[in-house]
């Protein structure tokens, strides 16, 4: 007489191809909301090429405890305490502002009447962009990664409260919850 036997199930197994698949998922939408925001960007950098304005500034800290700059039209400053890093880029009447505290960074760029606000604390990294207009804010804590994109008069955040876009031509999302929204 044949015996069959039913094969053993792993739970652990199981919940592990199941954290794999949900990483992976989480993975595939970041990657897309990433392409999503860099051919955004690109394409109003593009269609802004020939517009004449103000000298760029530039604003790290450290090393300097507290960096603002203002050349014409176009501000920008960066306080980093602890170990962060702040980089706050700005241009053609754009202002950008970053802070960053304890083992993060935050990395933001304006231009053309753009506002972008980037904050971080902990280990987390935030990055702002804010074109033509746009108001971008991005705030992350403790290992998270958060990105805001903001073109051409819209809105966009991204923190731990989550994310949100208004207007066309936004984009944020939060790396760690998989949280994304965009306009267009």
């Amino acid at each position: 007489m044949l015996a069959v036997s039913t094969p053993v199930t792993s739970t652990a197994s199981a919940s592990r191809t199941r954290i794999s698949s949900l990483f992976g998922r989480r993975l595939a939408r970041v990657g897309a909301a990433m392409a999503v925001g860099l051919g955004v960007a690109a394409g109003i950098s593009v269609a802004g090429a020939g517009v004449a304005g103000a000298a760029p500034v530039n604003c790290v800290s450290p090393p300097s405890a507290n960096d603002v700059q203002v050349s014409d039209t176009a501000s920008c400053g960066a306080k980093a305490t602890d170990a962060g890093v702040a980089h706050a880029m700005a241009a053609d009447s754009g202002t950008a502002v970053s802070v960053a505290n304890g083992h993060s960074g935050a990395t933001t760029y304006a231009n053309g009447y753009g506002t972008s606000l980037g904050a971080s604390t902990g280990s987390g990294q935030a990055y702002a962009l804010a074109l033509g207009g746009g108001i971008a804010r991005s705030g992350a804590a403790d290992g998270t990664t958060t990105v805001a994109i903001a073109g051409w008069g819209s809105g966009a955040t991204s923190d731990a409260n989550g994310v949100d876009c208004v207007g066309a031509l936004s984009l944020a999302f939060n790396v760690n919850t998989g949280q994304v929204c965009a306009m267009r």
